[in-house]
């Protein structure tokens, strides 16, 4: 006899797990961190609290899930290949602006920064869960290009920093203080290009 969860139990628990995070971040994003309960999570997402606390045991482990979740692309591991900085670092900008702007991201920024003094962790969070992982690709992308001679970038973690915020500081962070600040496409894509331009003006080896 074996103790492993069936296929549809796994399912069940993985169904539910959504619905909580669904809730949890529409809550979350309502009413701010402090003044949204385990409980109440429960209650919106149609879940004992019992099997929310098996799920999530506190409600800082919930909003890493959420803060996961809102960085998740969908296309983990798929750092583009060595060869050409240019298509490159096109794809990585492009998909940093589709990520930026989803809805609720600004929001999510929002509640962090307010809720900063009273929950530290919420900002750990964020870095830790979202931020950090995503800077590490970029950064093991322009190292996969300086390693094939295609560019002399010795600092990578500065590279990386500076393209990502070439590409933010448009259409990102606006967003925080002038809530009617929007892009549309073609603009996010030409920030992208000339960001691309500017690393490549910087860190190009010849030919």
């Amino acid at each position: 006899m074996t103790t492993e969860p069936s296929a549809y139990h796994q399912r069940v628990a993985e169904e539910k797990r959504g619905a909580i995070v669904r809730a949890a971040t529409r809550l979350f994003l309502e009413n701010g961190y402090d003044r949204t309960s385990l409980a109440r999570i429960a209650e919106a997402a149609g879940v004992s609290k019992a099997t929310l606390f098996k799920q999530f045991p506190t409600k800082a482990a919930l909003f890493d899930a959420i803060v996961t979740a809102s960085w998740d692309s969908g296309r983990e591991g798929e750092q583009p290949p060595a060869g050409d900085p240019e298509a490159g670092l096109t794809a990585i900008g492009l998909r940093y602006t589709e990520l930026l702007g989803r809805p609720g991201m600004a929001d999510l920024f929002r509640i962090v920064i307010a809720e900063l003094p009273r929950f530290p962790e919420l900002g750990e969070a964020q870095f830790q869960r979202g931020k950090l992982p995503y800077f590490d690709a970029v950064r093991r992308y322009l190292e996969a290009e300086h390693a094939a001679g295609t560019i002399d970038c010795r600092e990578p973690e500065l590279a990386a920093t500076q393209f990502l915020g070439m590409v933010s500081n448009y259409v990102f962070w606006p967003r925080m203080l002038l809530p009617r600040w929007s892009t549309d496409a073609a603009a996010d894509e030409h920030v992208v290009h000339e960001a691309v331009a500017t690393m490549l003006a910087r860190y190009a080896t010849e030919g």
